[in-house]
């Protein structure tokens, strides 16, 4: 297996646990709300920069979701409803993780965070077909 793929895969690792985590807290610990969102957050600009390397796309570091989209569509076409969905969850990058300007996402906001990243993940899931 060359550099490139063995690199998506670790990405798409890493957002499989993100993505696990956001499950089993959902599961077991719903009303940490804050963290389940940020999990969500962080599987999805995982999965995202995963399908970067398969475009081969040079990216910087990151944490914002819509950059990551431009530099996709440049290569590959990006629905509106994906633009909406990542909206959703730009958020929870940086601001669920500190105190000041913080807030408790609700149990709906958190179901619909956890469901955009179970979609997008299988859409990136497609597109790269390891």
């Amino acid at each position: 297996m060359d550099k490139r793929n063995e690199l998506i895969k670790e990405w798409i690792h890493k957002a499989d646990h993100d993505i696990g985590m956001a499950k089993l807290a959902i599961e077991h610990k719903a009303e940490y709300t804050d963290l389940i969102c940020f999990h969500c957050q962080q599987a999805v600009e995982k999965y995202l920069k995963a399908y970067l390397v398969h475009l081969n796309i040079v990216f910087r570091k990151t944490h914002s979701l819509s950059y990551l989209l431009d530099l996709i569509n440049e290569m590959d076409k990006i629905s509106d409803q994906m633009y909406s969905m990542v909206e959703v969850l730009e958020s929870y990058a940086v601001e669920m993780r500190y105190p000041d300007d913080w807030y408790e996402p609700t149990e709906h906001e958190t179901r619909e965070a956890y469901s955009i990243a179970i979609k997008i993940r299988k859409y990136i899931l497609e597109k790269i077909a390891l």
